[in-house]
């Protein structure tokens, strides 16, 4: 078969990865410069290694990418480390995960009875109820509650309020309160203390496995943007691509959902309402490259208190406060100490509008909540980065609203992060959901 995957993102160069395997005849396009898509990586002349765009790592739990990494014979530049995961509290930061105990679900628990404002048994609950999620295998069957009608049943309010709502207010704003509670099982339940990354950063792990593709016969098309997707006069289908037409078998779009509604006219209105009916938040990170560090604590990933979702008072104006240096060594990186201010924000709140000036004077501010001697002189350069479509909402009952793999126009398969559900977002599970897709194209074709 002829076969075009749109998109050259994880998911896009899995499939590909398979299907050139078979003997099939396979046409990656890719609309950017280079391959990766949410988990690709930029440099700077001082650096000996990329950096993520959007800050990611690896569980030891997820089989499905280090799996493939290990396919292409390229399992030896995989590294797990374990940094410290901290608390945000007015008075002080607090660890939440001990490096030295890889089950992160015993490490929280060991350290929560740390925390002030819990009582003793409010920390006995919030231990028992990680070791159930942990241990409990048929998470999909909480989709009928919601994590935040669910957690402050079983955890008890006040763990909630400081640890759990923190958590879905600053991942999902305003909907926080109809996430359904599989969202947050499969996180517990996949999540370890250890964490992965790649020697040279992402970027070059995708770019191995691009050389892979290429390696068995595939053709990877950077910078040509596919217009549009119709079904082919004598069957097939046909794509647009830089103003001429091609004629493919089979097609695999591992768009954003709202991309597909716009790339195939054609889509029947039933499976166009559900593809549109799917929700999704947007992703920012401020990238500031430190003559110093800023968290001499040593923590990676500080844990932030929770904004209203109404009035968003907070000391702090974003999500997520990620010191990457505390986790990978400053030599990677010139010496410079990699600082993410990151966020998950509808695609018309404000700070997708700001100038990197107004947004980096908003968020700089805060930074003194964690380190009163910061000063924006320690500041050798930063790097803004937005993205449309990086975190699907899970509401309750969310696999019902899943689109079908297999669209109902013949031939063209639809592969997204919106699909991975009840796990999170990521590069893992986007290689697990293309492979599939990709043995069901290849088994597919064969019947015919």
């Amino acid at each position: 078969m002829r076969i075009a995957i749109i998109g050259a993102g994880a998911a896009g160069l899995a499939a590909a990865y398979d299907l050139a395997a078979e003997g099939h005849e396979v046409v990656v396009y890719e609309s950017g410069a280079v391959v990766g898509g949410l988990a690709a990586g930029f440099t700077d002349p001082a650096w000996e290694w990329s950096l993520e765009k959007f800050y990611h790592h690896w569980f030891y739990t997820d089989r499905d990418i280090l799996g493939l990494i290990d396919e292409i014979g390229k399992g030896d530049k995989v590294r797990f480390y374990s940094p410290r995961t901290s608390l945000w509290h007015e008075n002080g930061i607090y660890p939440l995960d001990a490096p030295v105990v890889k089950n992160a679900t015993l490490s929280r628990t060991v350290n929560v009875l740390r925390l002030p404002d819990l009582s003793l048994i409010d920390k006995i609950r919030f231990g028992l109820v990680g070791v159930l999620l942990k241990m409990y295998a048929n998470g999909l069957s909480l989709e009928k509650y919601t994590a935040d009608e669910w957690l402050p049943r079983w955890t008890g309010k006040s763990a909630h309020e400081m640890i759990w709502r923190p958590l879905l207010i600053g991942k999902f704003g305003p909907l926080y309160d109809q996430v359904n509670m599989a969202w947050m099982w499969a996180r517990a339940y996949k999540r370890t203390a250890q964490l992965g990354t790649y020697v040279g950063g992402f970027q070059a792990m995708l770019d191995d496995l691009a050389e892979a593709v290429t390696n068995r016969g595939g053709v990877i098309a950077l910078d040509s943007p596919v217009e549009q997707i119709v079904p082919g006069q004598a069957g097939g289908l046909d794509i647009e691509v830089n103003g001429r037409r091609e004629h493919f078998d089979r097609v695999m779009c591992t768009t954003a959902p709202n991309a597909l509604l716009k790339l195939v006219p054609d889509l029947p209105e039933d499976y166009a309402r559900k593809v549109g009916a799917l929700r999704s938040l947007g992703s920012l990170a401020l990238i500031l490259a430190l003559d110093r560090q800023l968290m001499a604590d040593g923590t990676y990933w500080l844990n932030l208190p929770a904004r209203s979702p109404v009035k968003q008072e907070n000391p702090f104006p974003f999500l997520a406060l990620v010191e990457h240096t505390n986790y990978l060594s400053k030599e990677h990186y010139g010496g410079d100490h990699i600082v993410y201010l990151g966020d998950y924000l509808p695609v018309d709140h404000e700070h997708f509008q700001m100038s990197e000036e107004e947004l980096s004077q908003r968020f700089l501010a805060s930074l003194k909540q964690v380190n009163p001697d910061f000063s924006p002189d320690w500041i050798r350069k930063q790097w803004l980065f937005r993205a449309p479509y990086s975190q699907p909402v899970p509401f309750v009952n969310h696999s019902q609203n899943i689109p079908d793999i297999h669209t109902p126009i013949g031939g063209l398969y639809f592969v997204s992060m919106s699909q991975v559900y009840p796990w999170d977002r990521g590069t893992n599970y986007a290689v697990e959901l293309a492979r599939r897709a990709a043995r069901m194209m290849i088994e597919e074709g064969s019947e015919k």
